[in-house]
């Protein structure tokens, strides 16, 4: 007796092109990458003073410090205070929407935070805060 074989000639191999799927995800972390928002931080800690109507600001996406001696820090650089006009507008620019956060310590004199203010209001941002903690 004669055993035939079911084998064929021709094998197919089944290969699973992976690139279609590549692309789909380096083009979703792009899209990720470009859309999230990113926050900018002053650069320093600072003890805010306390008020009791003190809200919670979400869309800031500037933030200046002021430390307790005067020095006054955005986006982690230390900035003279003729240069926090052109810092602020800089960054708002790149975004527009977001608002400007001032974070003074509670030691800092009221003239630093003064002459801040003035400069972002000169750089067009209307739209500025002080930071405190809740009470």
């Amino acid at each position: 007796m004669r055993r035939r074989s079911s084998r064929s000639t021709t094998e197919q191999t089944a290969d699973i092109d992976m690139t279609p799927m590549l692309d789909i995800v380096f083009i979703m972390l792009i899209f990720f990458i470009v859309t999230t928002s990113f926050v900018k931080e002053s650069g320093i800690d600072v003890n805010r003073p306390t008020a009791e109507t003190a809200t919670r600001k979400e869309n800031a996406n500037i933030i200046v410090g002021i430390k307790a001696n005067g020095n006054v820090w955005i986006d982690k650089h230390l900035v003279d205070i003729r240069a926090v006009r052109a810092n602020v507008a800089r960054l708002h620019a790149e975004n527009p929407l977001g608002a400007v956060i001032i974070t003074a310590d509670k030691e800092s004199k009221t003239k630093i935070l003064i002459k801040v203010m003035d400069q972002i209001r000169l750089a067009g941002v209307m739209n500025a805060s002080i930071a405190t903690d809740m009470d």
